[in-house]
């Protein structure tokens, strides 16, 4: 009898962990009620104590003084002009909407846009958004959103959980997407040529062909034949009065770095907030039974595997989509990113780009160093290092890491243990 009653509490509490593993209203996220803990959380603090200031710009509101308190470079700046986001109504392919970004924060800028739109990583909830009104304030207000956000940022897209979403489309003319034409997912894995439909690419890529630049019949998936030539372009001024935003560029590296970057900070929210889940449903688990606190079974053992090795694959660029052609941007972006990270004894860094036939030269994301990635609860963590270092040192050879030579895992290998102090002590005694 207590068997059959134990064995109901386990069936009920699993049944309630698969329903509920991406309600992030529940305990233990409390997504909404809980206090972030990021980038812009601090700043707004500072801005309530008085102890920082934001300069109004008639011109971009508050977007120009957001750049600079964050070290966002304005060559990150790329373009998109379908009407997939919340400030829908100001854009279109004469205005495009602006996204800026660096390794923590991203700005969305829409001109003559009521808000400016934010998200930012964060330690204890993933990834959190904020607007801040575009009108001049003695003392601006970041706002929290939830709600209006979360439509879209954790939907089935997303498994339910806070975080990004890069779409190509098939716009019109006046930017609405053709949902019956379909639309594609971007990332790194994505096919070239089914890359930034609704958004304005500059820069050149051989014979690779996009679907940036272009507008779409609406009776079917193909180009307007009036329009100008849409690949490799250098300049986008024959689109839009591109003297009206803060740069007349939307770089194609900067893309590039963009649909990776935001498929990292997505693996790791969900590595973070559903490890978090599954422990305290491991938590409940071991009162129902009357275990010995701490216990973990197998199924959760497995559970946070599986998070850790979805988070391998996309951070070492499992799948990613070979280069034909070379790819060169038309900003200091690739220069101003590359200078950005640390340096190994041989002058190698992890944000070292390739650009000819992969992203990055040496395959594994920078978002390494990210405070969001160490930020991981240790049961996942712990569990991605064994796995990742099993890589390096040819350990693993599995299909999904194909794509890296011995010489890549070596490289890789080296240039984390120089430059990466959290290591586990293990990996400096292989």
């Amino acid at each position: 009898m207590l068997f059959r009653f134990s064995l109901s509490i386990v069936l009920l509490l699993l049944v309630a962990l698969t329903l509920f593993a991406s309600d992030i209203e529940r305990e233990p996220i409390n997504y909404s009620k809980a206090t972030p803990d990021n980038l812009i959380s601090r700043l707004q603090e500072k801005l309530e104590a008085g102890k920082a200031r934001l300069k109004y710009d008639p011109e971009h509101g508050y977007l120009k003084e957001l750049l600079r308190e964050f070290s966002i470079p304005l060559s990150s700046q790329v373009l998109v002009f379908s009407k997939t986001s919340l400030q829908r109504s100001h854009i279109s392919p004469k205005t495009p909407r602006a996204i800026y970004f660096n390794d923590d924060i991203y700005l969305g800028y829409c001109m003559n846009g009521s808000v400016m739109e934010i998200s930012v990583a964060d330690s204890k909830l993933g990834t959190v958004f904020y607007t801040i009104d575009q009108e001049q304030q003695s003392k601006p207000v970041i706002k929290r959103q939830t709600d209006s956000c979360l439509v879209c940022h954790a939907s089935s897209y997303n498994h339910g959980l806070p975080g990004h979403l890069v779409r190509s489309v098939y716009p019109d003319s006046t930017g609405e997407p053709l949902l019956a034409s379909g639309s594609y997912r971007t990332d790194h894995t994505s096919a070239f040529a089914e890359r930034w439909g609704g958004w304005y690419v500059s820069g050149t890529h051989g014979k690779q062909e996009h679907m940036g630049n272009q507008i779409f019949s609406k009776r079917k998936n193909e180009s307007s034949g009036n329009q100008p030539a849409s690949q490799n372009l250098n300049d986008l001024s024959r689109f839009f009065t591109a003297s009206m935003y803060p740069s007349p560029h939307s770089d194609i590296v900067a893309l590039m770095v963009l649909e990776h970057q935001t498929m990292v900070h997505n693996r790791i929210t969900r590595a973070l907030l559903e490890t978090r889940m599954a422990q305290h449903y491991q938590d409940d688990l071991n009162k129902a039974l009357q275990e010995k606190p701490g216990t973990v079974f197998d199924s959760t053992k497995r559970r946070i595997e599986n998070l850790a090795d979805e988070l391998l694959k996309c951070m070492l660029l499992s799948d990613e989509t070979k280069l034909t052609n070379p790819i060169t941007g038309t900003t200091s972006f690739a220069k101003e990113f590359t200078e950005n990270g640390p340096r190994d004894s041989k002058g190698r860094s992890l944000r070292d780009l390739d650009l000819q036939t992969r992203l990055f030269k040496y395959p594994c994301s920078y978002l390494i160093y990210s405070k969001s990635f160490d930020a991981l609860p240790p049961a996942v963590l712990d569990v991605f290092y064994q796995k990742l270092f099993k890589v390096l040192t040819g350990k693993d050879q599995s299909p999904h890491f194909s794509q890296l030579s011995a010489r890549d895992r070596q490289a890789i290998l080296e240039i984390l243990i120089q430059t990466k102090s959290s290591l586990p002590g293990y990996w400096n005694k292989r």
